[in-house]
């Protein structure tokens, strides 16, 4: 029997739980990564080459994240299913992100790559979870280009944030703190993305 105090899995939990739940979680995620960076990247890249070391990032995010992310979903979409979802939603974000930085280059590039990353992956997850609220409501453009924005504004100040404290301090210990702030900030957006996108209370 559940739980009073225990939210429903068919109940969108709560903005401050998706919050809480993603910017941890996915803090954890991204440390983990990060921590492959800092410890193998030459190894990595003499291995796998350029190519398949950022391929193997990309699953390495997928694999923890979509663990995190797909506690905070309902319905149909619930984990394991919500793998999929993820997975290509992250995916996609990943491409753009990369294809911008590597075509643009410099702060220009990661500007964009932040922009057309979020952006993509934002649609991913808003339109395919929107599909599936239980209230009916369809989702437009206004919300997915609102739910893309917010993800813009999570996943840039985690990003640029912990590359400049990386550039200050240098060494493991500055990639450390860059993948964990980086996961806070991107995890807490995301999760505000799944809360909104399954029809948690609106945003004003």
């Amino acid at each position: 029997m559940q739980s009073r105090a225990e939210p429903s899995r068919d109940t969108v939990p709560s903005l401050e739980r998706s919050l809480l739940i993603g910017g941890l979680g996915f803090a954890f995620a991204s440390l983990c990564v990060f921590a492959t960076v800092a410890f193998g990247e030459r190894w990595m890249y003499r291995n796998l080459g350029l190519t398949g070391a950022y391929l193997a990032w990309t699953a390495l995010f997928i694999l923890l994240g979509g663990a995190v992310m797909g506690s905070l979903v309902i319905g149909r979409w619930r984990l394991p299913k919500f793998y999929l979802l993820f997975g290509l939603a992250f995916f996609v974000y990943a491409v753009g992100w990369v294809v911008a930085y590597f075509v643009v280059r410099g702060p220009a590039g990661e500007w964009i790559g932040s922009l057309a990353g979020s952006l993509l992956m934002g649609s991913v997850l808003t339109i395919w979870l929107g599909s599936a609220r239980s209230d009916g409501a369809r989702v437009n453009v206004r919300t997915v280009l609102c739910l893309s924005a917010l993800l813009f504004v999570a996943n840039s100040v985690g990003y640029f944030l912990g590359s400049a404290i990386n550039d200050s301090l240098g060494g493991r210990a500055g990639m450390l703190l860059w993948g964990t702030i980086y996961g806070i900030c991107l995890g807490a957006g995301l999760g505000a993305l799944l809360h909104f996108a399954q029809g948690g209370r609106r945003a004003t």
